[in-house]
């Protein structure tokens, strides 16, 4: 092979490194002068959505920034909390609480809202279907067994509560042996 034979590959590589080199260098300064997409106060979020509804129910600012900040889904918890509150005699502290310990607040809520409603024979059901709506497993379903039993038969709230209740336990298996 001749000398120049010998050389050619290297000078190609030599002048590909400097083009790539120079390419790159060209690229990275041309992405840093573009402006970066900032957090700002007009972009949407869901930590100040909530936390600007539960002020307007009248808890604590404290009690607002803990339950908020420590949510995974914080516009759920809210929605959880004002339609609780406002749709019953519960407070917004005792919605509060049992809207963070649910799995799916929502369902809580119109669970709890919806029985409250459907049993319009005793005005203080409402703590009582708080408290069985955020046991149950399927809050939905069991408010529709509370509703509808309660259409078609005549015992008290709480009776139906407690066989609603019951009844999803056994057929999930959790209940019993």
């Amino acid at each position: 092979m001749s000398l120049l034979g010998n050389k050619q590959p290297n000078y190609f590589f030599k002048t590909f490194n400097t083009v790539t080199a120079s390419f790159m260098t060209i690229s990275s300064l041309f992405a840093s002068i573009l402006p970066t997409m900032a957090i700002t106060d007009s972009f949407p979020n869901e930590y100040r959505i909530c936390a600007n509804q539960l002020r307007k129910t009248g808890l604590t600012p404290d009690q607002v920034a803990q339950s908020c900040a420590k949510t995974l889904y914080p516009t759920d918890l809210s929605a959880c909390v004002v339609n609780i509150s406002k749709h019953t005699q519960i407070s917004a502290l005792d919605a509060l609480n049992s809207c963070k310990q649910a799995r799916r607040p929502q369902d809580l809520a119109t669970c709890v809202v919806s029985i409250s409603k459907g049993v319009k024979a005793d005005s203080a059901i409402a703590p009582d279907a708080l408290a069985y709506c955020g046991r149950s497993l399927l809050p939905l379903d069991f408010a529709e067994c509370v509703i509808a039993l309660r259409r078609e038969i005549d015992l008290t709230p709480v009776q139906f509560l407690d066989t609603c209740i019951n009844a999803r336990e056994r057929t999930f298996g959790t209940g019993g042996i």
